[in-house]
């Protein structure tokens, strides 16, 4: 088992109570959880999103911690927040990496697998 290692699930949903799709805007949420599946312990410090709408238009977000929090998650343990995204589009998508540092001083990157933010689908999906 890899001393430094998380897994990134992601469940994304679309908001059409707080999106306005006759002015180009539309409201997602994306519920994340951060299982440490390493053997040492490790804190995320830092966030790096790229987020994508259909139109090609890339916005890059980085900023510290997730939703105010750099949690040290020990061997086994996980952290789920929940944030969210605009889109001028009905349909997008995102991608990132968390910058961790381990207990004994390691620093390591943490890739977020792209999902797909679909406000036209109806339907939530789990994506790791």
């Amino acid at each position: 088992m890899p001393k430094y290692q998380m897994r990134v699930d992601v469940t994304p949903a679309y908001l059409p109570h707080q999106s306005s799709p006759d002015e180009g805007l539309y409201v997602f949420s994306y519920t994340i959880a951060i299982h440490n599946t390493g053997t040492v312990a490790a804190q995320l410090i830092a966030r790096t999103w790229h987020i994508n709408d259909a139109e090609g238009l890339h916005e890059k977000v980085r900023g510290l911690g997730v939703v105010g929090h750099q949690p040290l998650l020990k061997p086994g343990e996980s952290f789920e927040y929940t944030s969210g995204t605009r889109l001028r589009t009905p349909t997008g998508t995102m991608h990132g990496s968390y910058f961790c540092v381990a207990e004994d001083g390691e620093k390591f990157d943490v890739d977020i697998p792209m999902f797909v933010l679909d406000a036209l689908s109806g339907q939530d999906r789990k994506l790791h």
